[in-house]
């Protein structure tokens, strides 16, 4: 087993509410977080102390998606839209009403922008021209997380009827429907070679399904005491880690769903509420979390075989 030595690197702090969401950009020292004050924020991890705003928006911001080789950044609206924002330039370039409900999960392919909604929904938006090409209502339930797979065209949804639903791209037609968890599924991750999909849950269980054989269970564990929200991949694929409402962070051998490292309050001066969400950059490998408590932590991370 890898022993991994874990050090809080930063704490940054600024978001007057929950921070909801982190997500990379195209470099890798830069990634955004927005949360329940409705704030926008760039950080640098080459210059992590000073965050730079880059849009106040009325409402609380569920999710962020940086659109690649662009200076495009896509905020899910709580209970409106979306608004799509140039964030060299911080300003609004368009707004889009599509939704009353929360918007989960923001995700592209190709030129396609894929939206999941607090009303079971799928919404497809056209990157080019900016408007809601479809619409698609899938359950009485939220869509919680949406997951790509660019090799076998799909798209994986998770849902809070339990249901993983997997459509094709880019005609979105349902190939695969299943019942996976005993809860909401809040999170999915396709591993980085493609071939299984890992998916999280309120009911606190990590399973993993085999792409190739119809997404077929291939392992399961019990990985935490309460809700796990999200799940990101080390930029090599070996590990990933989990982020839970129990207020931790597990790490993970990927191809064992194997636990190697706790990282909480206790030991490692962690966070204080639920972790929402991660992202581990390829910047010196460091890990980032947001929190219910309002700060965004960064992990450095050594592992040693």
């Amino acid at each position: 087993m890898s022993a991994i030595k874990v050090e809080k690197l930063h704490s940054l702090t600024g978001h007057r509410d929950c921070v909801y969401t982190v997500v990379h950009s195209d470099f890798p020292s830069i990634f955004f977080s927005g949360g329940g004050d409705g704030m926008i924020v760039k950080w640098d991890l080459s210059n992590p102390a000073e965050g730079e705003l880059i849009a106040r928006l009325p409402n609380s911001i569920y999710s962020l998606c940086a659109i690649p080789n662009s200076n495009l950044l896509i905020a899910g609206h709580n209970y409106e839209g979306i608004h799509m924002l140039d964030w060299k330039e911080k300003k609004e370039v368009a707004s889009l009403q599509m939704t009353k409900g929360a918007i989960f999960d923001i995700q592209c392919f190709e030129n396609d922008l894929l939206i999941a909604t607090g009303e079971g929904g799928l919404v497809i938006v056209d990157l080019d021209n900016r408007v809601v090409k479809k619409k698609f209502a899938i359950s009485e339930k939220s869509a919680r997380v949406l997951a790509v797979n660019p090799l076998a065209k799909e798209v994986a949804i998770g849902f809070s009827d339990h249901a993983i639903r997997v459509f094709s791209l880019p005609d979105y037609k349902l190939k695969y429907e299943f019942v996976a968890h005993k809860n909401s599924v809040f999170t999915l991750n396709y591993t980085n070679d493609y071939k299984f999909l890992i998916s999280g849950s309120r009911d606190a269980r990590l399973k993993a399904w085999q792409v190739d054989a119809a997404y077929k269970q291939a392992g399961e564990v019990a990985a935490h005491l309460f809700a796990i929200n999200h799940i990101a991949f080390s930029p090599s694929g070996e590990y990933f880690a989990t982020a839970s409402m129990d207020k931790s962070i597990k790490i993970w051998k990927a191809d064992e769903l194997k636990l190697l490292k706790v990282i909480d309050k206790g030991r490692h001066a962690g966070h204080g509420t639920s972790v929402n969400k991660l992202v581990w950059t390829d910047f010196n490998n460091q890990l980032v979390s947001a929190s219910d408590d309002r700060t965004i932590s960064v992990w450095d991370l050594t592992f040693n075989s």
